[in-house]
């Protein structure tokens, strides 16, 4: 069995997610003690007990996502399966911070520190308001792509998410999203709706963050992957260090090619994938985008025995 570990993006968060692992495993308390620590304040309190509100934040939701995730590696690794057990690691959006920091690339206070930034910095990109996301359901790539181009009209609208083969994101200027959720309707999407989201992600407008990471992230120590990561702007596998670090800035304003990642790694012959973490997104995109990949969710102590062979 040639085996997988992806590590979801935002959206995936709840209030309370982890603590079982953190109870029920040291190494998964130490990972939340560990951020905590790196930003200088109790994020786990709010992750296990604050409001749904305040977690949703961006600047809140992308580090307790990885904390998160890495909490269910570590107790992945406490029942003796460790990340090298798997040929690729990935991850959907903030979640490939997520899948660097399990195979060792980043360290865990230098990831969340980063994804605080990141949060802080997409978040203060474009004014509340003036950017949104849409899901265009039942259409592929090239067709959404069209829609935005014609949605644009002089502003930003641009594909940002190839989730699978029914799911496209587009962003950009509200004014030019909405459009594209009417053109995209009246092109035979089966749905087309504007998403819960504070800050239009993935597109040209989040060039001011892209700036951001990059000032961020050249202070960074990233070392060499101990499995290849499945990098969202490229859609395949990269290893090294500089390479990782120039992605991660494209990343901010590239979009997400989860649909050709996960094709890629049943080409490499990925025939199981383990979302670590919060949520079951990922699990449903690859089954719809690759059926002959096995996927299983690790995120509570149950699932975590499960994986192990317990």
């Amino acid at each position: 069995m040639s085996r997988a570990f992806v590590f979801p993006g935002q959206g995936a968060q709840t209030v309370g997610m982890g603590k079982d692992l953190a109870e029920a495993y040291p190494a998964a308390r130490a990972v939340f003690d560990e951020v905590d620590e790196a930003l200088g304040e109790r994020l786990s309190a709010l992750i296990w007990q604050g409001s749904a509100e305040d977690l949703t934040l961006t600047a809140n939701a992308q580090p307790a996502l990885m904390a998160t995730s890495l909490a269910a590696m570590r107790a992945l690794e406490a029942e003796g399966v460790s990340v090298t057990d798997a040929a690729f690691v990935a991850g959907h959006s903030l979640g490939e911070y997520s899948a660097l920091a399990a195979a060792g690339a980043l360290s865990v206070g230098d990831c969340a520190r980063l994804l605080r930034t990141r949060g802080r910095a997409m978040q203060e990109a474009v004014p509340v308001g003036q950017g949104a996301m849409a899901a265009v359901l039942g259409l592929g790539l090239d067709d959404v792509r069209e829609v935005a181009s014609e949605a644009a009209q002089g502003e930003v609208c641009e594909a940002a998410n190839d989730n699978d083969p029914a799911q496209v994101v587009v962003s950009g200027h509200k004014a030019a999203v909405e459009r594209a959720v009417e053109i995209a309707k009246g092109k035979g999407a089966k749905r087309a709706l504007l998403l819960p989201v504070s800050a239009p992600f993935h597109c040209a407008l989040m060039q001011p963050a892209a700036e951001a990471m990059e000032a961020a992230l050249a202070d960074v120590e990233i070392a060499a992957p101990r499995v290849p990561v499945v990098a969202n702007v490229r859609a395949e596998a990269v290893s090294d260090p500089e390479e990782i670090r120039k992605l991660l800035v494209a990343q901010v304003t590239g979009a997400v090619r989860w649909r050709e990642s996960v094709l890629w790694m049943a080409g490499q012959g990925v025939t199981h994938a383990s979302e670590i973490g919060a949520g079951k997104a990922l699990s449903g995109m690859i089954r719809r985008i690759a059926r002959e990949i096995e996927c299983t969710c690790v995120g509570t102590p149950a699932e975590v025995a499960a994986a192990a062979g317990g």
